[in-house]
């Protein structure tokens, strides 16, 4: 897997394609990139103590290498 945390890409397949992001974390063992701001789920969360709030919280969902390319580097 060529790309790294850190890395600039942009997404060429999906429901975020065009879009360009920096990967907040790679998972070469399943060839998936978690990417800053896109590809993001509501994610409903239970109270763990009680008096404590349950809520909804946007949740980065991974997406598969083959979906990105690397950003040229003089953009």
């Amino acid at each position: 897997m060529k790309i790294k945390k850190g890395d600039k890409v942009i997404v060429i397949a999906g429901k975020e394609k065009g879009k360009t992001s920096v990967v907040a974390r790679a998972i070469p063992t399943r060839n998936k990139v978690i990417l800053e701001g896109l590809n993001t789920m509501k994610r409903h969360i239970k109270p763990k103590k009680q008096g404590d709030k349950g809520g909804i919280i946007d949740k980065a969902m991974p997406i598969d290498v083959s979906n990105v390319k690397l950003a040229d580097k003089k953009s």
